[in-house]
């Protein structure tokens, strides 16, 4: 389970805000990165988003040193990262916060198995939100019988290729 992750934003504190709303959590500073804020959603999974200032990267330490930050010069626009979240908001609401903020939004069937929500945080990050109803299409197709049943399917493909 992935209980928090991070992404940047040009306009971190509004970001978060934003994502604050979809999940119906709260906003708080995050003090190892300055201009950083982190949204928790307050459910029982203790899920949170890191925000950073756009360019913000992190480094391994030296030694016995724990990872630090720092900025990039020259960040790339978009990125790989991405993640698939459930929020205790409807679709519609989700489609009527990304239309006020200007933000690419889109309902999505992902090849037939479940269906989501793409959400793209200030056009460049996508997050993959799953509303309550699309969750449990989520859940049940990432079951272990079933990513089995898939995994074996897949494999059935691949071997006659």
């Amino acid at each position: 389970m992935i209980h928090h992750i991070s992404i940047s934003a040009k306009n971190p504190r509004h970001v978060a805000n934003v994502l604050a709303e979809l999940f119906q959590g709260s906003v708080m500073p995050f003090p190892p990165l300055e201009g950083a804020y982190v949204v928790m959603a307050k459910d029982k999974h203790g899920t949170m988003i890191e925000v950073y200032p756009l360019g913000s990267e992190i480094m391994p330490g030296q030694g016995l040193e724990e990872a630090s930050f720092c900025r990039n010069a020259h960040p790339y626009h978009f990125t790989s990262v991405h993640a698939a979240i459930s929020v205790p908001v409807s679709q519609a609401a989700l489609e009527t916060i990304a239309q006020r903020e200007g933000w690419r939004v889109l309902p999505c069937a992902r090849d037939g198995l479940f269906n989501l929500v793409e959400f793209w945080v200030e056009n460049r990050v996508m997050l993959e939100l799953l509303p309550p109803v699309m969750a449990k299409g989520y859940l049940q197709a990432m079951s272990p019988a079933n990513l089995e049943a898939l995994a074996q399917q897949l494999a059935g493909v691949a071997g006659r290729s």
